[in-house]
């Protein structure tokens, strides 16, 4: 006969296995809740922009308002905040903030930055494929092995953001953290927390201003949401 977990958890006995699965989730996990940044004004998204310092679309900071007070309202209030070194994650983070959440500082992360495309970056997407020497990725532009030249590869980038991950877990083991990064940087995060080959995160669909939640329990990885939208 099953147990059907009711969500409660006696006083002194710790939560495991099922009671994770609780409609609340429980205090004290080391929990990272990664955000991608906003969507990037219009000229920018007609080419490959990768690390480039675009704006984000100030049109969408308006229109999607509703958005950022979802994720303010969404977000642990406890938690420290980390950004990339590109303003399109700090002006995400700052709006949110703004939003409702409150003033928080922003702790700069550059290995969670997105794939750096190098000599490719400034592309318009159609002059990309003849560039190309692997098949390129059903829903990225690349393959996760092809490398750009002076740029990374994406099997790179989820070995540079896993470890970071890694290290941010264990120098804030038991914390909420929010990261506002990038939808490349995202999908590796997946790739390291499901042991998966980067062609195969690069399936996850991660859209501007979804949440994405993992954990790190002793240094396994469990992923409680992929691409949540807020206020959907």
């Amino acid at each position: 006969m099953g147990v059907v977990s009711s969500g409660f958890i006696p006083e002194g006995q710790q939560n495991h296995g099922n009671f994770l699965d609780a409609p609340k989730l429980e205090a004290g996990i080391t929990r990272f809740w990664l955000i991608r940044h906003a969507l990037v004004e219009q000229n920018a998204r007609a080419m490959l922009y990768g690390t480039m310092d675009v704006p984000l679309c100030p049109e969408s900071l308006i229109a999607q308002q509703s958005m950022y007070e979802a994720l303010a309202r969404r977000l642990p209030s406890e938690a420290l905040w980390f950004i990339t070194p590109l303003r399109r994650t700090r002006r995400t983070a700052e709006t949110i903030q703004n939003a409702g959440y409150g003033a928080r500082g922003l702790i700069v992360e550059s290995d969670l930055v997105e794939q750096d495309l190098g000599n490719w970056q400034g592309l318009p997407h159609g002059e990309l494929p003849g560039k190309l020497k692997l098949p390129p990725h059903q829903f990225w532009p690349l393959s996760g092995s092809e490398c750009p030249p002076g740029g990374e590869s994406m099997v790179t980038v989820c070995t540079r953001v896993g470890a970071a991950l890694d290290r941010l877990a264990e120098e804030n083991a038991s914390r909420d953290m929010v990261v506002v990064s990038h939808g490349g940087a995202i999908r590796a995060a997946l790739a390291h927390a499901l042991r998966i080959s980067p062609d195969t995160a690069l399936h996850f669909s991660v859209q501007n201003l979804s949440l994405t939640i993992l954990e790190c329990h002793d240094g396994a990885w469990r992923v409680v949401t992929v691409n949540e939208l807020p206020g959907i």
